[in-house]
């Protein structure tokens, strides 16, 4: 059984989909590694690395991919990448399907059995394969790490003999897993946080970390959480009613953090041109959800602008991304928790469970078509 890791193809991806220490622990599963040269190399991992862990190092994609029977990547291969691709291999990387019907097709058309990490089930024994959380929860730290670097002043409150500098307030809009992470961070430098989310249950999850809730708690509020835990998409009525009890909150503050994110569907927009308008000059916000059309209006992906009234907006891409060595090492391991469950212990083959939940709820391709219920068209 051969494993692959070929080098990631998109030039802003510094992740790597699998470590010297996870190397190690799928040769110990009876397969073969290989590792394409200078794939670890943005997150800190020489090729004498994974020399050393027992990979074989191999020039180009192409002959890491040649006979592999798992491939495993950070994001979805291009098409261009699948051309030597065994037909039947398990492909597993974070695969973004949604309106991208061609490239889930040429996935299909290669054979591939393409597994999307994202779409893990979150029940008790996939929380170690929990892509998501693993990764957002990176993102969440760094969100207040880029705004604090941009805000330029000091974030706890320092009493000096010169005068006393006042905490920064600071903003969390979504309270998923970046969302707590963001607040966690926030608390731990030392400034006053409030944070606002759609789903009722958060409300306690975020006083818990000492930050201050924010919401319209109405009828609607009280329904606003799907049966697995994500956000609603809320009416346009209650939308209205948040938004303007967050526009008088935004004036106010130093650092906005908005992780708003529906599955499927666009980002949520939460911060208008307006409501920019009224913040002071200075003040930043971190849009954690640019990829997906950003929760704010003026954020640019990729960039950081500064508006007319002087407010800063963040809008990097693949803020995992920018903390690659940790990012790397948590999804490798969330990758080898899932490889583990394909591999038959007493071959050391690979032995798909096809009526496995967490097989049914990431299964994309199989046998030349798309296979997952959420991409077929609608009856």
């Amino acid at each position: 059984m051969r494993i692959a890791v070929p080098a990631e193809t998109d030039g802003s991806e510094t992740r790597v989909a699998a470590t010297p220490e996870t190397v190690k622990k799928l040769i110990a599963l009876g397969a073969s590694v290989a590792v394409q040269a200078g794939a670890g190399k943005a997150s800190g991992l020489p090729d004498a690395d994974y020399e050393a862990a027992g990979a074989q190092i191999l020039a180009h994609g192409a002959d890491v991919m040649a006979e592999a029977d798992i491939v495993l990547q950070v994001r979805r291969p291009k098409a261009q990448d699948l051309a030597g691709l065994k037909k039947g291999a398990a492909v597993l990387a974070m695969m973004d399907p949604y309106g991208q019907q061609e490239a889930i097709q040429a996935l299909a058309n290669a054979g591939a059995s393409a597994f999307a990490m994202e779409f893990m089930p979150r029940i008790t024994r996939a929380q170690v394969m929990d892509v998501l959380s693993s990764q957002a929860n990176l993102a969440g730290y760094r969100a207040v790490i880029d705004g604090a670097a941009e805000y330029g002043r000091a974030l706890p409150m320092m009493m000096t003999a010169a005068g006393t500098i006042p905490a920064a307030k600071i903003f969390i809009m979504g309270v998923g897993v970046a969302g707590l992470q963001a607040i966690a961070t926030a608390r731990r430098l030392g400034a006053i946080v409030t944070a606002t989310d759609v789903r009722p249950a958060t409300k306690e999850q975020v006083e818990s970390l000492g930050a201050k809730f924010l919401a319209v708690e109405d009828e609607e509020f009280l329904q606003a959480q799907t049966a697995g835990g994500y956000a609603k998409e809320m009416s346009k009525d209650y939308q209205a009613k948040q938004a303007a009890l967050t526009a008088s909150h935004l004036a106010k503050q130093d650092i906005v953090i908005t992780t708003a994110l529906i599955p499927g569907r666009p980002a949520p927009r939460l911060i208008t041109a307006e409501m920019v308008a009224s913040m002071r000059p200075g003040s930043v916000i971190v849009d954690l959800a640019v990829e997906r059309g950003g929760n704010c209006e003026l954020a640019k992906p990729g960039q950081v602008h500064v508006t007319d009234n002087g407010v800063k907006i963040i809008g990097y891409l693949n803020l995992p991304g920018r903390l690659a060595a940790s990012a790397s090492s948590l999804y490798a391991r969330n990758l080898l928790a899932f490889v583990e469950t394909m591999i038959d212990k007493e071959s050391k083959q690979l032995s798909i469970k096809w009526d496995d939940e967490l097989v049914q709820a990431t299964l994309l391709t199989r046998d030349g078509a798309i296979v997952h219920p959420s991409l077929l068209p609608k009856a």
